[in-house]
């Protein structure tokens, strides 16, 4: 999947989109049944919005691809 054009999003932007508190975004990660977010740097991650968009569209249906 081609990522140059992807936004990132930070933690409360993702909390606003899903709906979700940061504890049960994390808990579901861990699942396998929440996107997993990308290191930018020591202590900052973002999501890829397309992932979190996907998951928005369908989110019981939605798995990790690992």
């Amino acid at each position: 999947m081609n990522r140059e054009k992807d936004n990132l999003l930070r933690l409360a932007d993702v909390r606003a989109r899903a709906k979700l508190g940061r504890t049960t975004i994390y808990r579901r990660i861990a699942d396998g049944t929440f996107p997993a977010p990308i290191r930018i740097s020591a202590g900052i991650v973002a999501w890829y919005e397309s992932d979190i968009d996907a998951w928005v569209a369908d989110p019981m249906g939605w798995r990790s691809a690992a």
